[in-house]
């Protein structure tokens, strides 16, 4: 639709009554928002992000996170809170999703009762599903302004018992697929789909050594926000400290190393701790607004929402998600493959990176240039929230007109995926 906007404004440069109605026509008859309707994204910050048990934020609960950053996504523009619609914050892992722990953090950053705030969980995505949702309350007139954020604490929670269940999910194949576990599921795509260990470890590789020249280089600075913790150690002795970079990263990482790690979740498998995504901590807020209310209070745009997917696929082979929802949500932008500059691919596990990404054609220099959970963590409410902060100043620093994809699989059988366009400067 993007495309049809752009040639239609040549077919009808003088914007005629014909114009708006083929503008506003599609095939489900959804209407194509008016420039000033837009979703677009204001502001996006995160904290690092810490290895989980062991690392700077084991002893941090999500709340203090959670506050760190929606306290700084504010302060940085300028906006005070009572002016957002309503906030709301993937997470997977806090009791209720974490509905009490984000009013807490809600009152931790000083935002006003007022202020409405709720939580979801659609696990490895739920961070890109609380962005999802604010788009949803804009476009739909409830809201002008919203937060939307993601947080974990893998310290403090773990994935563990699955709650109450039917005992007739034995005598159902999916349903009982939904507990196999995640490393199982990257060795059925690894199987299924013919994606070698040896590929898996260059793409662990390179996920590594991108995330280091990043770090090195500053381009992680501009997003992190500098948190000051308290660290206990396993003498009970405590320490403050600041944390600003990520713990993941290992710069020393080689294909050797790589390949000599036995596999992580069955014997002949392919599946190693060096080619999966690390469990950490984290916390990662956006601003969302309709642009018109966004351009009223002089506020920038830093990217525009043009399409958004979330599909089902095989619990047992869960990683092919993004293969599905990427194309869903590039037919929603009227855009292709070839069009996107950047694609910011959750790396749960190398397995199923690769495979979406040989799937779809999609060169490897385009896919998380900064690196991605391999080397970064994968906190898990967090990840989409912080991709698309990542995402969106990777295109800033760029400096040009570009689009860009954030997408990841999700556990019981899902894939989600968002387009961002970047306006250029």
């Amino acid at each position: 639709m993007n495309r049809l906007k752009v040639i239609s404004g040549h077919l009808f440069p003088g914007g005629s009554s014909e114009h708006v109605r083929v503008l506003r026509s599609t095939e489900c008859g959804s209407s194509v928002p008016s420039s000033g309707e837009e979703v677009v994204v204001v502001h996006g910050r995160r904290t690092a992000i810490g290895k989980a048990k062991r690392g700077s934020f084991k002893d941090t609960t999500p709340d203090e996170l959670l506050s760190t950053v929606m306290t700084a996504v504010l302060t940085d523009v300028g906006l005070s809170p009572d002016q957002l619609g309503d906030v709301c914050v993937g997470n997977v892992l806090q009791p209720g999703a974490g509905a009490l722990m984000v009013r807490v953090a809600h009152f931790l950053s000083g935002f006003p009762e007022t202020v409405p705030v709720y939580t979801v969980n659609r696990q490895c995505s739920s961070g890109l599903q609380a962005l999802f949702n604010v788009a949803g309350a804009i476009r739909s007139g409830s809201i002008d302004l919203g937060l939307a954020c993601g947080v974990e604490s893998m310290s403090l929670r773990s994935i563990g018992n699955p709650g109450d269940l039917s005992s007739r999910l034995a005598d159902n194949d999916k349903a009982r697929d939904c507990l196999i576990p995640m490393g199982i599921t990257s060795e059925n795509v690894a199987e299924r789909f013919g994606v070698s260990r040896e590929k898996q470890d260059k793409f662990a590789l390179n996920s590594q050594l991108k995330a280091a020249k990043a770090q090195n280089s500053g381009r992680f600075d501009q997003e992190i926000v500098p948190i000051s913790v308290t660290v206990t150690d396993d003498s009970g002795n405590e320490r403050r400290m600041v944390v600003r970079k990520d713990e993941g990263i290992r710069a020393g990482t080689t294909l050797e190393g790589l390949s000599r790690l036995r596999p992580a979740f069955k014997p002949d498998g392919s599946t190693t701790a060096g080619n999966s995504s690390q469990v950490s901590d984290g916390a990662a807020a956006v601003l969302l607004g309709r642009r018109s209310a966004v351009e009223a209070l002089g506020l920038p745009v830093l990217g525009i929402l043009r399409g958004s997917a979330v599909v089902g696929v095989p619990p047992d082979v869960m990683g092919i998600g993004p293969a599905l929802a990427i194309p869903a949500a590039l037919r929603q932008a009227g855009l292709t493959v070839d069009d996107i500059d950047v694609f910011e691919i959750n790396e749960a596990f190398a397995s199923q990176a690769v495979y979406c990404v040989e799937k779809l054609g999609i060169p490897l220099e385009k896919v998380n240039p900064n690196g991605g959970a391999i080397a970064l963590g994968h906190p898990l409410g967090c990840t989409g929230a912080r991709q698309v902060v990542t995402l969106l100043n990777e295109l800033r620093r760029r400096g040009r007109r570009a689009y860009g994809v954030v997408s990841m699989c999700i556990g019981t059988g899902m894939g989600a995926a968002a387009v961002f366009e970047f306006p250029g400067l």
